[in-house]
C-alpha cells in the first residue's frame, strides 16, 4: 500500500514538474515579447492645445484626444477616493494584482455561467495601466497573462502615486475627453480642484462605460451608477454617511462644455491662429502637443468690430432690397420639425429663423424655429410672433430687379416662406423685424500701432455663413487708401505738404501703344493745388503726376518697405492702388505712420508655451535688462531698448498724419468721423466702386476695412470709401475709444510749424483767411516763388500761360509778384 502511494506520489511529482516546466517555458515565451514598461517613465500623451484671448479667456481647444495633463499632487483626495472606490479599493495594498478580488470575480462568473448575465472583471488600476499603455484590448488569455506580468513589474518600478497619475491622465471619459482634468472641464466646466463629491463620483463611474452612463442618453443609469460609487466611498471610509446621502440627492449637473471656447465672435480670429500654428509647428504639434497659446485678441474690441462691420453690411444690403425667402416649407401641419432641420447662423444669435404663417397688409404672423435639446430632440413648444409693416419696409423693394416694388407685406412674403427675424424689445417681446444675410461682404482689422498686436479681426458677416477670412485671405485693390504711401515717399525725398502740382487731364501712352487716361472721381478737377489738397480730396491726376515726377521705383520701394506688397510692379497705375493686397497688410502699413515710422511685425499671437510651460515663441522682441529687479535701490526706471528698424522718418510720419487729419476734417471723409480724440485716415474707392475702403488711426489704435462683393462688382453709384466704409470705421472707433482719455498726435522735436496759403503753398500773409499751419522739416519751408511740379508727364510740358488759365490761385500769385517758376 505504501509502495502504491509512493508510486502515485512520484507520478504526481513528475506531472507537477512537467506542468511547471511547460508553464515555465510558456511564461518564458510570453515574457520574451513583453513591451518595455520603462517607457512609462517618459509618459508624454497627446495633450490638448488651448488658445486664449489677451485677457486669458479660453477661445478654442484643438485635440485628437482632448486631454490636459495634471500631476497627482494637484488631484484632490476626494477625487482619488472616488476612482479607488469605483475601480480598485485595495490599490495601495496589492502588488499589482488583487488576488482576493480575482477569486471573488471567478466565483461570481462561475455562478453567472448559463444565466445570461455579464461576466465581471477584476482588473486593478495597475493592470489597466499595463493594458492601456502597453498592450492591446484583445480578450485573450495571452494578453491577460502579459497584463499580470507587467503589472508586477510596474509595481516594482514605479510608486503607487505615479501609477495612479498615469491612470487618471490616460483613461477615456467619453465626449472625446481623456484624463480627469479634461473630463472635469468637459462635463462640469470647472477644474479638478473644484469637483464636489457627487461630481467626482460621476466621473469615476464613466471609465467602466462612457456610453452606458451618458448623462444625455442614459441619465437614469448614470445617476444609479454615480450613487453606487458614492455608497462605495462611504463604505470605504472616504466620505461620511451624511455627506454621502447629501451627495446622492444632488442632480448630475452636467453642463457639456464640448466646444472648448468661450469668446464670442472670435471665430475668424481663432481660425487664423489655427492656420498659423499649423504652418509653424505642423498638425501633430497642434493636435497632440499641448501648446498654450496666448493671443492678442481683445474680446470687447472684437465684439465692437463685429457689430460695426455687420451694421455696415446690413445697412448697405437693406438699401438695395430684398433677396427673397431662404426656402419654402409646408405650414398646414406642425411646421416645427421641418423648420428645425434648416441650419442657422450660429454666430449671429441675435437673428432667428422663422416661417411665415399668415400675411396681411399690416403685418406678418410668424412661427419661430424650435429649440433642440442636448439629446437632439426638438422641444414641443411653438413660439410665435409678428412683423409689423414698418419693420420690413426696406424689403418692399426687390434686389433682383424682376419684381415690382411692393406696397405692403403681402407683396413681399407668403405663407411657408422661411426668413430671418430679429426680436424687438425685451426677451418676452413677440415683435420682430425682418432680416436677411447680406450678399456684400468685407473685412476689418484693429491693431496696436506700437506693437503690431492685432486686437480685433472680422473676416465677414458670419463665420457660419462663410469661413473665408476677408481680413487676411481676400486680395483686393486698396484704391486711394494706398495714396498715403506715395505721399510718404515724396515727403521723405524733398517734397513738402505745400508743394504744388497740376490737377489737369493727362494722357499716358503705355508700352503696348494703348493710351491711359486716368481721371479723378466723377471727373472733377483742374488747376494746380498743394499736395495736402491732393491727398485730402483724393486727386488721382495729382497723385499720378507726383508719382511720375519722383519715379515709380521709389514708390515701389516704399510700398515693399511698409509690407503692402512683397514685390510691386512699378507702373503708374499702382500709385492709385491698382495692386492687390489684404486688409491686415494695409492696417500694418498705416501702423508704421501712426507709431512714428517704426517697423512692426503684425501678430495674432503674443506667446506660445509647450506642454511643460516653456516659452517657445514670444512676439515681443524689445529688450529690458533691468525690468526684473527684485527690489528698488534708487536705480533709474527700466529702459526698454527698442531695436526695431526705423523705416520712415518720424517727421515724415507726422506730416502724413497731419495731411490725413485733413481728409477727415475737410476731405473725402468730412463729416463721417466724429471722435473725441485726434484721428487721421484715408478713404479708398476702386474703379467702378467695386471696393470701398477706409483705414485710419488715433495715437494708440489703427483700424481698417473694406466692403465689397466676393466676386467684385459695382456697389452702385455714390458708394465710396467716404459714404460706405468711413461710417463703419466711425462706429467701431467710437465704441473703442469711448472710455479713453482724448489723445493728441505728438509733433516730433525740430519740426517747424509755418502758416501757408492752402492754395499756393507759399507763406501766408498776416490775416490771410486761406491760411493753414503746415509742418516742415528743418531746412525746408514754403516756396519763395510759385512752383508747379509734374507738369511734364506725357512729354508735353504745359506752358505757363496754360497753367494760368486753369489755376486762378497761380494767376493771383504771379500778379502779386510771387514769382514765375513753374
Amino acid at each position: 500500500m505504501v509502495r502504491l502511494l509512493g508510486y502515485f506520489f512520484g507520478l504526481g511529482c513528475i506531472l507537477l514538474l512537467g506542468v511547471s516546466a511547460v508553464a515555465a517555458v510558456y511564461l518564458s515565451v510570453v515574457s520574451k515579447d513583453l513591451p518595455d514598461y520603462e517607457v512609462l517613465a517618459n509618459y508624454a500623451p497627446p495633450v490638448t492645445t488651448r488658445v486664449h484671448a489677451g485677457n486669458g479667456a479660453l477661445m478654442a481647444e484643438y485635440a485628437k484626444e482632448r486631454r490636459l495633463f495634471i500631476p497627482i499632487q494637484a488631484i484632490p483626495d476626494r477625487v482619488k477616493a472616488a476612482f479607488l472606490s469605483a475601480e480598485d479599493k485595495n490599490f495601495y495594498n496589492h502588488p499589482g494584482i488583487d488576488v482576493g478580488g480575482l477569486m471573488r470575480a471567478i466565483a461570481v462568473n462561475l455562478q453567472n455561467v448559463g444565466s445570461g448575465r455579464k461576466f465581471v472583471g477584476a482588473s486593478t488600476i495597475t493592470q489597466q495601466v499595463a493594458k492601456n499603455f502597453l498592450l492591446s484590448a484583445d480578450q485573450t488569455f495571452d494578453r491577460k497573462l502579459k497584463e499580470g506580468i507587467l503589472s508586477f513589474r510596474i509595481e516594482q518600478t514605479y510608486s503607487k502615486d505615479k501609477i495612479l497619475e498615469l491612470y487618471l491622465n490616460e483613461i477615456f471619459f467619453g465626449l472625446n475627453s481623456y484624463g480627469i482634468a479634461s473630463a472635469a472641464l468637459t462635463y462640469f466646466d470647472k477644474p479638478v480642484t473644484d469637483l464636489t463629491i457627487a461630481e467626482s463620483a460621476y466621473l469615476a463611474s464613466l471609465p467602466k462605460g462612457p456610453n452606458n452612463y451618458s448623462p444625455f442618453r442614459h441619465a437614469d443609469a448614470a445617476l444609479t451608477r454615480r450613487n453606487w460609487v458614492i455608497d462605495r466611498m462611504v463604505e470605504n471610509g472616504y466620505v461620511s454617511q451624511a455627506d454621502g446621502e447629501d451627495a446622492k440627492k444632488q442632480p448630475l449637473g452636467v453642463v457639456n462644455k464640448r466646444n472648448g471656447g468661450s469668446v464670442f465672435a472670435s471665430e475668424f480670429f481663432t481660425e487664423e491662429v489655427r492656420r498659423q500654428l499649423i504652418d509653424k509647428y505642423g498638425d501633430k504639434m497642434l493636435y497632440e502637443g499641448g501648446l498654450s497659446v496666448r493671443t492678442s485678441l481683445d474680446p470687447q474690441l472684437q465684439i465692437e468690430a463685429r457689430k460695426a462691420l455687420q451694421d455696415g453690411l446690413v445697412s448697405y444690403d437693406e438699401r438695395h432690397g430684398f433677396h427673397g425667402p431662404l426656402k419654402q416649407i409646408a405650414t398646414s401641419q406642425d411646421w416645427g420639425p421641418e423648420l428645425a432641420k434648416i441650419p442657422t447662423l450660429s454666430d449671429v444669435p441675435e437673428w432667428q429663423l422663422a416661417v411665415v404663417l399668415a400675411v396681411s397688409d399690416d403685418s406678418v404672423d410668424i412661427g419661430l424655429r424650435p429649440d433642440i435639446d442636448v439629446g437632439g430632440k426638438i422641444t414641443p413648444d411653438r413660439k410665435r410672433g409678428s412683423i409689423a409693416a414698418a419693420d420690413m419696409r426696406w424689403a418692399y423693394r426687390w434686389s433682383d430687379g424682376d419684381h415690382k416694388t411692393a406696397k405692403s407685406p403681402s407683396g413681399v412674403l407668403s405663407p411657408g416662406d422661411v426668413v430671418y427675424v430679429e426680436q424687438i424689445g425685451d426677451e418676452n417681446s413677440t415683435k420682430y423685424r425682418l432680416r436677411q444675410p447680406p450678399k456684400v461682404q468685407g473685412g476689418l482689422v484693429a491693431m496696436d500701432p506700437h506693437t503690431g498686436r492685432v486686437l480685433a479681426m472680422v473676416g465677414g458677416f458670419s463665420y457660419a455663413q462663410s469661413q473665408f477670412n476677408r481680413a487676411t485671405q481676400a486680395m483686393r485693390q486698396p484704391g486711394s487708401s494706398f495714396k498715403p504711401f506715395v505721399y510718404a515717399a515724396a515727403m521723405d525725398n524733398g517734397y513738402t505738404p505745400a508743394s504744388v502740382t497740376l490737377d489737369d487731364p493727362i494722357e499716358i501712352t503705355l508700352s503696348n501703344g494703348q493710351v491711359w487716361k486716368p481721371e479723378n472721381y466723377e471727373g472733377e478737377g483742374g488747376g494746380a493745388h498743394t499736395l495736402r489738397f491732393a491727398i485730402e480730396n483724393s486727386r488721382n491726376l495729382m497723385t499720378v503726376r507726383l508719382a511720375n515726377d519722383m519715379g515709380m521705383n521709389l514708390v515701389a520701394e516704399y510700398a515693399e518697405r511698409f509690407g503692402i506688397y512683397d514685390k510691386m510692379n512699378p507702373v503708374l497705375a499702382m500709385a492709385l492702388g491698382a495692386g492687390e493686397t489684404t486688409v491686415l497688410r494695409m492696417v500694418s502699413a498705416y501702423s508704421v505712420i501712426a507709431n512714428g515710422g517704426k517697423q512692426i511685425k503684425p501678430t495674432l499671437i503674443d506667446r506660445i508655451q509647450d506642454r511643460y510651460g516653456k516659452t517657445i515663441f514670444k512676439h515681443e522682441e524689445r529688450v529690458c535688462e533691468t525690468c526684473n529687479a527684485t527690489d528698488w535701490q534708487n536705480q533709474d526706471e527700466p529702459n526698454v531698448l527698442d531695436n526695431r528698424q526705423q523705416v520712415l522718418d518720424p517727421m515724415t510720419a507726422y506730416q502724413i498724419t497731419s495731411m490725413l487729419q485733413g481728409v477727415i476734417t475737410r476731405g473725402t471723409a468730412a463729416g463721417k468721423i466724429k471722435l473725441n480724440t485726434d484721428v487721421a485716415g484715408k478713404t479708398g474707392t476702386t474703379n467702378d466702386q467695386k471696393d470701398t475702403w477706409f483705414v485710419g488711426f488715433t495715437p494708440s489704435l489703427v483700424a481698417g476695412l473694406y466692403l465689397g462683393f466676393d466676386t467684385p462688382s459695382d456697389l452702385g453709384h455714390g458708394m465710396t470709401g467716404g459714404s460706405l466704409a468711413a461710417p463703419v470705421f466711425n462706429e467701431f472707433m467710437q465704441a473703442a475709444t469711448k472710455d479713453e482719455q482724448p489723445e493728441k498726435f505728438v509733433v516730433p522735436p525740430g519740426m517747424n510749424m509755418i502758416a501757408v496759403n492752402r492754395s499756393t503753398g507759399m507763406a501766408a500773409q498776416p490775416g490771410d483767411p486761406n491760411a493753414i499751419v503746415e509742418a516742415f522739416k528743418p531746412g525746408t519751408g514754403p516756396a519763395s516763388s510759385y512752383q508747379v511740379i509734374g507738369g511734364d508727364i506725357s512729354s508735353n510740358t504745359l506752358p505757363p500761360e496754360e497753367i494760368l488759365k486753369t489755376s486762378p490761385q497761380a494767376t493771383q500769385a504771379v500778379q502779386s509778384g510771387a514769382g514765375g517758376l513753374f
